[in-house]
């Protein structure tokens, strides 16, 4: 039984973002406290085609945003059983340590260490005994597995807002429309945000934010600060979220905040991308705050995954693209060219 970690499975193999190859491989074999799940959905993520994080890596099995059901049960596994439909964390935190004991989770060691393998772009995942003692998510019977694959991306969102304390009523400034700023956009409105405007250099993805609840979508090349005074009532944001990793949406984004405003830098530039700071114009006798976020917690996916749960969030209207596991390379494609696509789900299965 294919199931039990016998035979093998198809993969897609990232060797560049223009190299995806469709290779086999054994199906993962668990042992005691593990789980093997069917990948029936994974979310190609933004980071997935970042070549300069990863090329040093290849080849590579990637995929972290999953859907699955359960197919294996290693001895020992009392929470889960055969069947059971699933959404799991990459990461997983030890919830001892210094960071972890601060709150700072996605700082922990442990977490950084950790992984499910090979990938969720692969018909078949094994999960270590740690992430399914501390990452495994049942999934309710409204959400669907492609649901599920919003479910990391979201948290992450989640954790991103909450470290920079956005506040209901807050005018909140999205630089960069692909997913995470959509996702962005739609929370800061769930959190109760005054104004939300959002950014992009792609009039496809201006068109999905105005359709996602931005009260306004500006085009980047714009004079951003100007218009942005000219929609909210003459102010700057509170809060600017740059989910753009071009260092001119970080320039612009310290030009676009209100004193006494908070800057979150979402989204990683070019390693040795720098800009230059005015740390007197800019910080001084303004009281900006500048901070960033990497990854979620586990209580950030089962937030996330309760907010998908109660549809305050229209996640699947999200999708733009679902493609069977042998045209892995045409979603990378789509993701890392950043065009006519917000979101692109693999179906391993298909």
């Amino acid at each position: 039984m294919i199931g039990a970690g016998k035979g093998n499975m198809r993969a897609a193999v990232w060797y560049n973002n223009r190299d995806i190859r469709i290779e086999e491989m054994p199906v993962p074999k668990i042992g005691p406290g593990e789980l093997l799940l069917r990948v029936e959905a994974s979310g190609i993520c933004g980071s997935d085609v970042m070549e300069w994080y990863r090329l040093d890596r290849a080849p590579l099995i990637l995929g972290h945003e999953i859907g699955a059901q359960v197919v294996g049960v290693g001895s020992g596994v009392e929470n889960f059983k055969e069947g059971d439909r699933v959404s799991a964390a990459h990461h997983v935190p030890c919830n001892t340590c210094y960071y972890c004991l601060r709150g700072h989770h996605t700082m922990c060691d442990t977490l950084r260490k950790t992984n499910f393998f090979p990938g969720g772009f692969a018909e078949y995942v094994r999960l270590p005994a740690i992430n399914v003692e501390r990452g495994v998510f049942r999934l309710p019977d409204e959400l669907s597995y492609e649901d599920a694959t919003f479910i990391e991306p979201l948290a992450c969102v989640l954790r991103g807002q909450r470290i920079a304390r956005m506040q209901p009523g807050n005018s909140v400034l999205i630089i960069g429309s692909g997913i995470a700023g959509l996702l962005h956009l739609q929370l800061a409105r769930t959190l109760g945000a005054g104004r939300v405007v959002a950014t992009d250099i792609n009039q496809f993805r201006l068109d999905a934010a105005k359709r996602f609840g931005a009260g306004t979508a500006i085009h980047a090349q714009e004079d951003l600060p100007a218009r942005l005074r000219e929609v909210n009532d003459g102010n700057l944001a509170d809060l600017v979220i740059v989910c753009a990793g071009a260092a001119e949406a970080i320039k612009q984004a310290l030009q676009s905040v209100e004193r006494g405003g908070t800057v979150l830098l979402f989204a990683p530039t070019d390693p040795g991308a720098s800009i230059p700071i005015s740390l007197n114009d800019v910080f001084w006798r303004t009281d900006v705050t500048l901070t960033t976020s990497y990854g979620a917690s586990p209580y950030d996916y089962q937030t996330a995954l309760d907010i998908i749960r109660a549809g305050t969030i229209p996640v699947r209207q999200m999708i733009t693209h679902r493609l069977p596991l042998a045209e892995a390379g045409l979603g990378f494609h789509l993701v890392a060219e950043a065009g006519d696509s917000i979101k692109v789900i693999i179906e391993p299965q298909k």
